[in-house]
């Protein structure tokens, strides 16, 4: 059984499909990076998942359950960290995980949980004096509050320093391999492609592309860059390559040549030509596109 499923999940706001059919499958043990640009039906979609949106047709099950139909029973076993979460700034941390723990009629220490994600030296302090990175790592602490079987993590990398990034994705890989599935929203796309076993990218209310992001880069056409390091680049040598069919751009400098493919079969043409040129190979470093590249070429350019 999946952890997540949909299929032709459509959610109209009057005229405007904010999501169009979508055909959604996450697996249990899996990270899934869930990507879009602003208005792309990503928020929506999470939305109709934790049943604060009724979808206007289509199937959800979330662990099993339909949302719309039990949702206690989809939210005993979730774990949630909003993109913006509120807390009662009176409260210490320790007061909220207390709370948490008995809304969910778990038996979680809420030391241990604050120690984990490595707030505990700030347990006892009132939350209104928390920055926004020790917040954001107390929502992480409530999300695990009794041992959920899916986390849905929306933009959980905001405002955090770098040794919170890192704990982030410590904590995911560990919830993934206890077996839960980890629901992974962000517009940071390098801890994204760091962390996620497979992506998903939305684009004006439908699923563009979806995979694991090896895949994701062989069936997306994206400029493939590698470089050449040569013994010393012959005078013209860029001006020829880059008026090969299949190369975008080719720049010479300090015993290196590098050079951007639209069509990534060019390269074998392109070695043969710097060696006609004169020029000895030393070495070929070849350079995949970045989920970044991926994303752009997926939703046309826009911005995460």
């Amino acid at each position: 059984m999946a952890a997540i499923e949909t299929r032709s999940l459509t959610k109209r706001f009057g005229s405007l499909h904010a999501v169009r059919d979508l055909d959604l499958r996450v697996e249990r043990g899996e990270v899934f990076g869930f990507l879009g640009p602003n208005g792309a039906g990503k928020s929506t979609t999470i939305n109709v998942l934790l049943d604060f949106v009724r979808r206007t047709s289509g199937d959800v099950s979330v662990l099993g359950y339909d949302p719309e139909e039990d949702p206690r029973a989809v939210r005993q076993r979730i774990g949630v960290l909003p993109e913006a979460a509120g807390f009662y700034d009176r409260d210490t941390a320790r007061d909220h995980l207390r709370f948490a723990t008995e809304m969910k009629r778990a038996t979680d220490d809420p030391g241990d949980l604050l120690e984990r994600v490595g707030i505990a030296d700030a347990a006892d302090r009132p939350v209104g004096g928390f920055s926004k990175g020790m917040r954001k790592r107390l929502g992480l602490a409530i999300a695990l509050v009794g041992d959920p079987d899916l986390l849905v993590l929306d933009e959980p990398l905001g405002g955090l320093d770098p040794s919170g990034v890192s704990l982030v994705r410590e904590i995911v890989r560990e919830e993934r391999d206890r077996g839960a599935a980890v629901f992974f929203s962000s517009h940071i796309m390098d801890q994204v492609e760091t962390v996620c076993d497979r992506v998903g990218i939305m684009h004006r209310g439908e699923l563009a592309a979806v995979g694991a992001v090896e895949s994701l880069r062989a069936d997306t056409e994206t400029p493939a860059e590698f470089t050449l390091a040569v013994e010393s680049a012959p005078d013209g040598v860029e001006r020829e390559l880059a008026a090969l069919d299949g190369v975008d751009d080719a720049t010479a400098r300090d015993g290196t040549l590098r050079v951007v493919c639209t069509d990534p079969s060019v390269k074998a043409d392109v070695v043969s030509r710097v060696d006609d040129a004169g020029a000895t190979v030393v070495d070929i470093d070849n350079e995949t596109p970045s989920l970044e590249q991926v994303f752009r070429a997926v939703t046309d350019g826009t911005n995460a």
